[in-house]
């Protein structure tokens, strides 16, 4: 079955830096996308990155755009993502995802994996 595992996560001080990872398991993990999302208590969840299945192409919210870099490792069935310049609004559950591929398809979630900011 699909398995997406994150880690990473942590309590640090803002201008801080932390790096969350996704372990998947059990489908073809260079076919898909993979995105990272984010949900502060109270709000609604957020995208926050997308990387191709190739992992050449990257795409950002305004609101990490130069601060934070997705990655992949295909061999590792992994995907990463750095958080530089942190800041107490990035506080959040963040959260790995694969995206459905077709109409026969689902899209699947972490559990997530708390950050924290302190100011």
């Amino acid at each position: 079955q699909v398995q997406l595992v994150e880690s990473g996560g942590g309590l640090v001080q803002s201008g801080g830096s932390l790096r969350l990872s996704c372990r998947a398991s059990g489908f073809s993990f260079r076919a898909y996308n993979m995105r990272w999302y984010r949900q502060a208590p109270g709000k609604e969840r957020n995208l926050v990155a997308t990387i191709s299945s190739s992992g050449g192409n990257a795409n950002y919210a305004n609101f990490v755009e130069g601060r934070f870099t997705i990655s992949r490792d295909n061999a590792e069935n992994t995907v990463y993502l750095q958080m530089n310049a942190l800041k107490p609004e990035d506080t959040a559950a963040y959260y790995c995802n694969r995206p459905s591929m077709a109409a026969w398809d689902r899209e699947y979630w972490g559990q997530g994996t708390q950050v924290t900011i302190s100011s």
